[in-house]
């Protein structure tokens, strides 16, 4: 219930109320955008709206059609100008030019044609444009009526200066969702390739780019930490300047007006709260406002900080803060300096006394502006009425969902008064001569209220004889006129009904002087706000008169004093207890910026500065303000060393920026030397020679220290940075057994291509381990306790990539193995392909089977890397016959060693590698050829050759013996055969070999192996002796 309410009835002076019902919009069409403006300054001169409709089809998922409404009345009658835009054409948006509102532009549906509509008379009247581009969103200029940036489907950048009439390409690749993005400018009329700009050197993260005001904002990310960059009159980017360890995870620009950025940041420890912090003029020095104010999600994934910047009084913020755990509302009236709770009204409606004292019981308020602007949030205020400001609320200890009031602020006694007892939107007309409120409810209603005094008596009217539910209020053009319009439907499936409603009637002249009186604005009694007092010129509570487009809030400020209060902590300091600032425990009052050159001045801060907008004089300003001093000579102090990306990783043959920062010292006379670490230095005479950072191009992988060096005529100082130069990795190859003995070691080696790509890490997945083995080396040994197959896995991480390479190995207690050879043609159609030697393998192993008979599971094959083509089999007990009998194995195992060797000797196994190509396969033979003449006839240069050999093969011996200790000779023997030594066992271990199984024992086995393997060098070194004996 409202106070004072009373209904309109016979013989009083009521609004007058006409409907307009849209027979032609479906009940289930909704209004997509309104355009309201008034096209003459006169009072009471035509007034002109636009309404879009469109109908959603649900079972189509889209839009069928659209209608576009023109009212000459304010709402009165409405016409529908589809025949003027075309009777099949879909509009999708209506835009109306800020800055000449008879300028209206239409886009149609792009889904079935691409064009715009313009109109210049008020849309009474339409040109239609083609484009061949589809327009995602428009940017109108706030002052040139006709310039306009349009943003297609296809990631393009428009521009137009003839109001749409005309396109141009600004820019392509105009996107988000990448990992890196530019920050690129222009002028519009003249944007070509050549005059773009680039006014941040780097990379920034997308999405991150802020234009308001005066300031322009950008995020760099950096190793996970976000660093915030400003731009003040489009000057040069500087870092923003928070409390050292403020450490933010994220921040929001909330106001950049009156030449000062207040900014909410989510700093390291907090998850649903943010800090507010405020900069001075430069928009870089931040200084801490207020902790802990409430966050919450929009309804779409926008977060919405509790912080509200009450209209038409400078200074004035409201903040929702939550502490231990409870939300409480606080004021200031000094944008920020100083922050109390509301003072709770000392009466309800009903008139009584409310007991609430501070600090335990006080004003709490919702905070919330509606997104939507035909429906009312949580609070409002308004330029054309400071000091009242009208919010849904509760009284206690904190703020509750429950028993919301809506409560207002009296701007001649500054308190609080409650006017409902439930949620209603209140609307301000006439300039805030008069307040409407409407129920919120999702019930129809007929009622309305309406108060000429600031809401302490409301009278009740009705504005539709069958109860409407409300979708929504206008009260444009503005709180100017004393016309509403209200729209919604008499049920859910009834045509839409427009509702206007105008109070002009309810008035009977305009207002004069005498029906004005004075406000002094105050916070407790101090007059002095802001370093000014205030005093308001505003309508008198029991005037009723219409004030009118003609009436200006008037406001006369006379100068205070300075005081203690009209300043707030400098960077680097923080107020305490006793209200004074200190430096914080991480700040050194006598650093200085590092553009301060001998024979220049500085500001030395007494720890104090003014706050922004404050306009006081005399008084203690000369104590607290900043004192200019002429810069002293120092040695440097605080050298940084970065690279533009932030990043310690390079890529090879790529332009590497290094940064140099200077905290302390005169940078005009400190010369800087950077040494790369390769080998290249440069040197520069000062700091400000190379503010474009340095560019480097290193040639070769490697880990890198760079060291930056400043100094002057009175010292110097180093920093470094390790920086690692990595190439790409294409390619990996991981060395394996086929087969390993049971607790036996077998190496793993992961190939690399190239060999080269700078600091690698290995991870191994061994077996059914559960924990990798990390190594910075591409080697490792292990054991496989159990028989079957264990799986290898090896990833290699080098820079932001990673690859991987896995492989089965057989693990048996007992097996033999035997070399396999094959007639020369195989080779020409050996791709060498880890596929392809699968895919023989499977084949050669077929074809012993098919010839020898021997059982699948007693039969493994694998084809080895390289060329000439090689292979070896593996024979395996039979477990059933030669189950904990190692006798048995062996005879077993030599018996179908001599079934296989007497196949392949007979040349038995044969297979088709693709027709016309047959394949014979043989077992390997371990003799040699003489590899030099005896005759005497050549007695000289054969003892050389002979000795070369003898030194060669001198030298195979060792690099056997010892090749487990040289990674490098590893390497390359594991790519010539995926086999090592410890791939066979002897039956018994104890037993010596006979001849006949020579072959089957590791150590001659190792022996074939290396031979095979180092031939390919002996020969290499013949022929390069050889070639030397023949030149001498």
């Amino acid at each position: 219930m409202a106070a004072g309410g009373t209904d309109c009835g016979l013989g009083r002076c009521c609004p007058s109320v006409s409907f307009r019902l849209c027979r032609d919009i479906s009940p289930y069409s909704y209004i997509s955008s309104i355009g309201l403006y008034i096209d003459c300054s006169a009072f009471l001169d035509l007034q002109v709206i636009l309404m879009l409709t469109k109908l959603f089809d649900f079972n189509l998922n889209s839009v069928t059609e659209s209608s576009l409404w023109r009212s000459t009345d304010y709402g009165a009658t409405y016409q529908k100008l589809n025949d003027k835009v075309g009777a099949k054409t879909i509009l999708s948006y209506l835009y109306v030019s800020p800055n000449n509102k008879r300028k209206i532009m239409l886009l149609t549906d792009p889904e079935v044609e691409s064009s715009l509509l313009i109109s210049s008379d008020e849309g009474a009247t339409y040109q239609k444009y083609r484009l061949n581009f589809y327009i995602l969103s428009l940017l109108f200029h706030p002052e040139q009526e006709d310039w306009i940036l349009a943003y297609s489907h296809d990631q393009k950048l428009y521009s137009s200066v003839e109001f749409g009439r005309r396109w141009q390409v600004v820019h392509e690749r105009v996107r988000s969702g990448y990992s890196e993005a530019l920050y690129v400018t222009c002028k519009l009329q003249n944007c070509t390739d050549a005059n773009k700009g680039k006014p941040f050197p780097g990379y920034i993260d997308p999405n991150s780019l802020v234009v308001q005001d005066e300031y322009v904002f950008v995020q760099v990310s950096t190793a996970g930490r976000p660093i915030y960059y400003v731009s003040a009159k489009r000057d040069v980017f500087t870092p923003m300047k928070l409390p050292k360890y403020t450490l933010p995870k994220n921040l929001h620009v909330i106001s950049t007006d009156e030449n000062r950025v207040v900014a909410a940041v989510q700093e390291w420890n907090q998850n649903e709260t943010y800090n507010l912090y405020v900069s001075d003029t430069s928009g870089v020095y931040y200084t801490l406002a207020l902790e802990n104010v409430v966050s919450s999600m929009g309804p779409e994934g926008n977060v919405m900080v509790d912080l509200y910047e009450v209209a038409g009084i400078k200074g004035m913020f409201l903040a929702n803060r939550k502490t231990d755990n409870q939300v409480k509302t606080y004021i200031t009236y000094n944008r920020g300096r100083d922050w109390r709770l509301l003072q709770a009204p000392g009466k309800d409606l009903r008139a009584n006394s409310i007991h609430c004292e501070l600090p335990y019981c006080s004003l709490h308020l919702h905070l919330h502006v509606s997104a939507n602007p035909y429906t009312s949030g949580n609070i409002a205020s308004r330029e054309s009425a400071p000091g009242i400001i009208v919010a849904s609320g509760s009284i206690g200890s904190e703020l509750t969902t429950s028993n919301c009031q809506r409560v207002y602020h009296l701007g001649c006694r500054n308190t609080w008064r409650q006017i409902f007892n439930e949620e209603y939107a209140v609307l301000y007309l006439d300039q805030g001569g008069a307040l409407v409120a409407i129920r919120h409810t999702p019930l129809p209603i007929r009622h309305l209220w309406l108060s000429f005094d600031e809401g302490r008596q409301w009278n009740k009217y009705s504005f539709t004889s069958s109860p409407l539910f409300v979708d929504g209020v206008l009260g444009e053009p503005g709180e100017e006129t004393l016309i509403m319009t209200i729209f919604g439907h008499v049920s859910h499936r009834s045509e839409w009904q427009l509702v206007k409603i105008d109070f002009r009637s309810i008035f009977n002249r305009r207002c004069t002087e005498a029906d004005y009186q004075t406000w002094h604005l105050h916070n407790q009694g101090e007059p002095c706000l802001m370093g000014v007092k205030r005093i308001y010129r505003k309508l008198k509570p029991t005037s009723r008169c219409v004030m009118g487009k003609t009436y200006s809030v008037s406001m006369t400020s006379g100068p205070c004093e300075c005081t203690e209060a009209d300043f707030e902590c400098d960077y680097g300091y923080e107020r305490r207890t006793n209200g004074k600032c200190t430096p914080a425990f991480w700040f050194h009052p006598s650093s200085m910026s590092r553009s301060c050159t001998m024979g220049m001045t500085f500001l030395n801060s007494t720890g104090y500065r003014k706050v922004v907008s404050n306009n006081c004089t005399a008084g203690v300003s000369m104590e607290y303000t900043a004192r200019r001093q002429q810069c002293p000579i120092q040695a440097p102090r605080g050298l940084h060393l970065v690279t533009s990306e932030g990043t310690l990783t390079a890529t090879l043959g790529t332009n590497v920026t290094f940064l140099v920062f200077l905290e302390e010292g005169d940078g005009a006379r400190t010369s800087i030397t950077l040494d790369f670490g390769d080998g290249h230095a440069v040197t520069y005479s000062n700091v400000s020679s190379i503010e474009d950072g340095i560019k480097h191009i290193y040639k070769t992988v490697g880990i890198y220290r760079v060291t930056a060096t400043g100094e002057n005529s009175l010292g110097s100082e180093t920093t470094m940075l390790y920086l690692h130069v990595t190439c790409q990795l294409e390619y990996i190859h991981l060395s394996a057994p086929f087969v390993a003995v049971r607790n036996k070691e077998v190496n793993l080696t992961a190939v690399l291509w190239p060999s080269q790509v700078g600091t690698v890490t290995y991870i191994w997945w061994i077996g059914n381990n559960t924990e990798p083995v990390i190594t910075l080396e591409g080697s490792v040994s292990c054991t496989f306790p159990r028989e079957g197959i264990s799986t290898v896995t090896v990833q290699v991480s080098v820079g932001n990539s990673i690859l991987q390479d896995r492989k089965s190995i057989a693990v048996h207690e007992y097996f033999r193995s035997h070399l396999l050879a094959f007639s020369s043609n195989l080779d020409d159609h050996n791709p060498d392909v880890a596929e392809w030697r699968l895919d023989v393998s499977r084949v050669i192993r077929n074809s012993l089977i098919q010839a020898t008979g021997v059982r699948e599971d007693q039969l493994l094959v694998t084809v080895l890397p390289g060329l000439p083509t090689a292979a070896e089999f593996f024979l395996l007990p039979d477990k059933q016959l030669t189950e904990g009998k190692p006798d048995k194995s062996s005879v077993h195992l030599d018996q179908l060693s001599e079934v296989l060797l007497g196949a392949l000797n007979q040349n038995l196994v044969q297979f088709t590698l693709r027709p016309g190509v047959q394949v014979t396969v043989y077992a390997a033979h371990l003799s040699a050829a003489p590899l030099v003449d005896t005759s005497e006839n050549h007695s000289g240069s054969a003892m050389l050759m002979l000795l070369s050999v003898v030194v060669v093969g001198l030298a195979v011996f060792v690099i056997y013996k010892f090749k487990r200790k040289i990674p490098g000779l590893n390497v390359y023997a594991q790519m010539q055969n995926e086999k090592e030594q410890e791939m066979m066992s002897p039956a018994n271990p104890t037993e010596a070999p006979s001849s006949s199984q020579r072959d089957l024992v590791p150590g001659y086995f190792g022996f074939i192996f290396v031979q095979r393997t180092w031939r390919s060098i002996i020969q290499f070194f013949f022929v390069s002796i050889h070639s030397v004996v023949f030149l001498l």
